[in-house]
């Protein structure tokens, strides 16, 4: 595993972390669901939500990009 392809996985993973923890904090607050409902629905949520991160090997070297729902195409980034 490369140097950027981990910095794509801590990315990736803090990211859903925090979706995962709002939201669920979220549900918990304003709405009725209880029990096992409350996670499930966190993580489908912090699932679909999260940005997706790769690290590509192109002509220019190993890059780090981002792919998002709410950012049309893939960024690069740094």
């Amino acid at each position: 595993m490369t140097k950027l392809q981990l910095r794509a996985f801590l990315y990736q993973l803090a990211c859903f972390a925090v979706l995962f923890l709002l939201s669920r904090f979220t549900i918990a607050a304003y709405t009725g669901l209880t029990g096992i409902w409350i996670p499930l629905t966190a993580f489908v949520i912090a699932t679909i939500i999260s940005p997706q991160f790769r690290a590509v090997k192109t002509k220019d070297g190993e890059k780090l990009f981002m792919k998002w729902i709410f950012i049309k195409g893939v960024r690069e980034i740094g």
